[in-house]
């Protein structure tokens, strides 16, 4: 198991103008590749392969076509400021370096700060949008951290991310079941180890 915990934030939340999709580049591009590496596009295995990529990289990259900070448009309040933790988010991403997915689950916690919340299945969505982009695990996780940190202001966001890559498992190094944890914490969850600890006692996660 590799274990990246306790990243701290280096970077700001910032996201470009929506990105539109070239299908006749990818078309293009896919039927390259497919010649380089000695195939024939046009035999009837592969002659739709083109296409099908094409539709496929529109889906799986469609976090490049939004602000994953309109997740957390939907905001309520309540009377208390206890814990919010969902955990076991299945996500599924592409590793910037290869282009060849890392998957596994997100843990996402946060204290609010004056009763202010989102809806639960907001915090998966936030995952999922940020996750649907060509991606490294250490700024996925302080993403979705910045972005909870800023947008709720809460008292503490604490986010863990448990991935398997395949850029690890299928190719290279070549080891099937590791896994590579990343953690991002923010406010209180930075500065009191105690209540950084409490979550990943919860998550099991606790040495």
């Amino acid at each position: 198991m590799s274990q990246r915990l306790g990243l701290h934030p280096t970077e700001v939340s910032a996201f470009e103008p929506p990105a539109t999709v070239d299908h006749e580049k990818l078309l293009h591009a896919v039927r390259l590749i497919l010649e380089a590496i000695g195939e024939d596009p046009d035999r009837e295995g592969l002659v739709d392969t083109p296409k099908r990529v094409a539709r496929m990289y529109e889906e799986i990259f469609s976090g490049l076509r939004g602000d994953p900070r309109d997740e957390l448009s939907a905001r309520f309040h309540v009377e208390h400021d206890e814990l919010v933790l969902v955990k076991d988010i299945t996500f599924y991403s592409a590793c910037e370096h290869h282009l060849l997915p890392f998957y596994g689950k997100a843990h996402v916690a946060y204290l609010p700060s004056h009763g202010v919340v989102t809806g639960l299945s907001k915090l998966a969505r936030l995952v999922d949008q940020v996750a649907k982009r060509p991606q490294i695990q250490e700024r996925m996780t302080n993403t979705i951290a910045n972005i909870l940190h800023e947008t709720l202001e809460p008292q503490g966001v604490l986010v863990v991310i448990e991935a398997e890559h395949l850029c690890m498992t299928m190719r290279g190094i070549k080891k099937p079941g590791s896994l590579t944890i990343t953690m991002a914490s923010r406010g209180v969850y930075d500065q009191d180890s105690t209540k950084q600890d409490q979550v990943l006692r919860m998550l099991n996660l606790h040495p």
